[in-house]
């Protein structure tokens, strides 16, 4: 009797490319959830829950992202100093308008990759500038356009 067996990769024998994201004026959430899915590796037909076979990404212009509704002014991003009282908070539009906006796509994309050891390892994966120049040429990254794949991926209008 013949049994199909399931073919595990280890992630010596993954084979790891690099993407390249344009996110000028394409909605948050939507470009998060795709990177994730890349950073994962569940693109692949080779996916392994368990081990790190995903790809290295590169987002540039993540000070021009788009976010839908009212998020802009009503979406708070919380975090605490560990100080009696040190409960800090700052909108989207604080962040986007600061001094690193592209810690708006980082969080983002950090807050759907699983809170384990693996998902932090898969993180450091990720490469966010916020303008349009990027120190990873020689790794010679496809480009994936993004917006154009979809129209509700893109700003309106």
């Amino acid at each position: 009797m013949l049994h199909n067996q399931t073919k595990f990769i280890y992630e010596e024998d993954a084979d790891k490319k690099w993407f390249l994201f344009d996110a000028k004026d394409v909605v948050v959430g939507r470009l998060a959830a795709e990177i994730s899915k890349i950073l994962r590796g569940k693109h692949k037909p080779t996916y392994t829950p368990t081990t790190d076979n995903g790809d290295f990404v590169i987002v540039i212009n993540a000070k021009d992202v788009h976010l839908t509704g009212n998020k802009l002014e009503q979406e708070l991003h919380r975090w605490h100093t560990g100080h009696p009282g040190g409960l800090k908070e700052r909108s989207m539009k604080q962040l986007l308008t600061g001094a690193h906006p592209e810690r708006v796509m980082e969080l983002a994309v950090q807050r759907m990759m699983p809170k384990t050891k693996l998902g932090t390892k898969q993180f450091k994966k990720l490469r966010v500038y916020s303008g349009s120049d990027h120190p990873h040429e020689a790794q010679q990254p496809t480009t994936i356009d993004f917006a154009a794949a979809k129209p509700q991926n893109a700003k309106r209008g």
